[in-house]
């Protein structure tokens, strides 16, 4: 274990040195961190709330999707989970900070591992499916004619409802019932098929949340992209998409240094921004989000839980 773990934080280590030395060695520090002196403190403070605001909308997207129906669950307890799961997810390399949202829901809630792993999946691929979406969109009104790009938007937006009534038939439990032989991998997998949405209501109210935490985000964070640069809105918005993105990579950086900017960049510049202006934009926008994850980690820390809540069991029907 320590080996593999190794060897999956050296190539980060490394990634991560070498971002830092070739911005260096590039433009300076000291010039990259200037757009920072043309940004009014009221406008940061702004930008910081609204962001943490999105935070909220994802936290309440788990409280939703678990908790609705508990009395005794409290709100705080998931926004705590969600700011220090986004802390360890936006610091740590090659994506191990997700492990710590099945250590912190077994911790907080007693939700069996499996379960948490599953929900996770579909709360990323609900995300992944909404940036999809509104980079379709996007793209598809600068390249694509209106009829196709309609055609695509509504094929892609049922994707999801797809899944879920997959999810509702009997071939799902053939399916199990034939590659899971042994009872106790059959009975683990019914367990971390608890995970996904049990109703129609259930799944709606999850892609509700999804759809209203990334409006929320992408419109605040393209913003703050304009903040540091001159930018279309298309073309920071895309850029925002294209940061996100790269979490799908298999190898990042520690705290995603040189992955995060190479997304921001690749979406940006097929629509007429430099590469400097959008390497630029995306290094400080970047630093602004590492700074407000490492905020929000310390304010969760102020945040109590309530140890009743681990004798609670998940209900999101």
């Amino acid at each position: 274990m320590k080996l593999l773990a190794s060897s999956r934080l050296f190539p980060s280590l490394v990634l991560f040195i070498l971002s830092l030395a070739c911005i260096e060695y590039a433009f300076g520090w000291n010039e990259v961190l200037v757009p920072w002196g043309a940004v009014s403190p009221d406008m940061l403070i702004l930008a910081a709330i609204l962001t943490v605001i999105s935070y909220g909308i994802r936290a309440f997207r788990l409280y939703d999707y678990f908790f609705i129906g508990t009395r005794h669950c409290r709100f705080t307890t998931c926004l705590k989970l969600t700011l220090l799961h986004n802390l360890f997810n936006n610091l740590l390399p090659m994506r191990t900070g997700e492990a710590s949202f099945t250590i912190l829901m077994a911790r907080y809630f007693a939700i069996p591992p499996p379960c948490s792993v599953i929900a996770l999946l579909w709360f990323r691929l609900m995300d992944l499916h909404i940036l999809s979406a509104v980079a379709l969109v996007v793209v598809g009104i600068n390249w694509l004619g209106a009829w196709f790009l309609g055609l695509m938007t509504v094929t892609w937006l049922l994707l999801p409802f797809g899944l879920f009534q997959l999810q509702q038939t009997s071939i799902l439990d053939k399916m199990i019932k034939r590659v899971l032989v042994l009872s106790r991998w059959r009975s683990h997998l019914v367990v971390a098929l608890s995970g996904l949405p049990q109703t129609k209501a259930a799944f709606w109210r999850a892609w509700f949340w999804t759809l209203l935490n990334w409006l929320v985000k992408l419109a605040v964070f393209s913003w703050i992209l304009q903040l540091f640069s001159p930018l279309s809105a298309t073309a920071a918005l895309l850029g925002v998409i294209g940061g996100d993105l790269t979490s799908v990579l298999p190898i990042h950086g520690i705290a995603g240094a040189g992955t995060y900017e190479a997304g921001v960049v690749a979406a940006m510049v097929p629509f007429g921004v430099s590469v400097t202006q959008a390497l630029v934009a995306a290094i400080n926008m970047h630093l602004f989000m590492l700074g407000l994850s490492i905020a929000g980690g310390g304010m969760a820390l102020l945040l109590s839980h309530d140890p009743n809540t681990t004798k609670l069991l998940q209900n999101h029907g």
